[in-house]
């Protein structure tokens, strides 16, 4: 009896991995439909599969969950897609050099792992989603060479006080205002280039 018990939990055990996994490879899968990709770096992403630790470009941990997308320089174009949201232990989102365009989707701000957010030289328009002020895990977050406009929140400079942020480039955006001296920040004036 303890032996069948056993069976069966290791059978439910097994089948949690394997629909967790499932999610994630249907929200990268969810994005896949959304892009272009001319040069078919996406080509191994088969949502048929287990799980997209197998996939190039994914990088997972040792539970089967992605914790890396590296997509930088890839010339993939079409937008972030929400669904990216539901990598719950993503810690490197890196898609510079691409031409993704679109907003930043709120749902970026549920991947409370994420250490580094790198969309820099990019096409992103809109504001800086003030969800990305959940990420308190966050270290580098790299929104440069963008068409992002707005004023930058307030939240991503609490995290810089609170020491997580070390690296934050939101420079040649289109955002407007002032962000003012603090002891442990320097003066940063951001114009919006419209009003030059």
């Amino acid at each position: 009896m303890a032996s069948q018990i056993l069976v069966c939990l290791l059978f439910v055990a097994a089948m949690s991995v394997a629909v967790h996994c499932n999610s994630e490879g249907d929200a990268l899968n969810a994005w896949r439909a959304q892009l272009m990709d001319p040069n078919n770096v996406l080509h191994s992403w088969d949502p048929t599969l287990v799980n997209p630790c197998t996939w190039f470009h994914v990088a997972c941990n040792s539970e089967n969950s992605v914790i890396r997308v590296h997509l930088g320089n890839a010339n993939l174009s079409g937008p972030l897609v929400p669904e990216l949201g539901q990598l719950a232990n993503l810690q490197y989102l890196e898609v510079s050099d691409n031409n993704l365009s679109g907003s930043i989707p709120t749902e970026i701000g549920n991947l409370t792992s994420l250490v580094s957010l790198n969309l820099q030289h990019n096409q992103l328009t809109g504001p800086i989603p003030s969800s990305l002020g959940n990420l308190v895990s966050l270290s580098f977050l790299k929104l440069n060479g963008n068409k992002l406009s707005g004023v930058i929140p307030p939240y991503l400079f609490l995290l810089i006080q609170r020491g997580n942020l070390i690296v934050m480039n939101v420079s040649d955006n289109m955002f407007a205002g002032t962000v003012h001296r603090t002891n442990l920040t320097v003066t940063t004036i951001i114009q919006d280039p419209r009003a030059s």
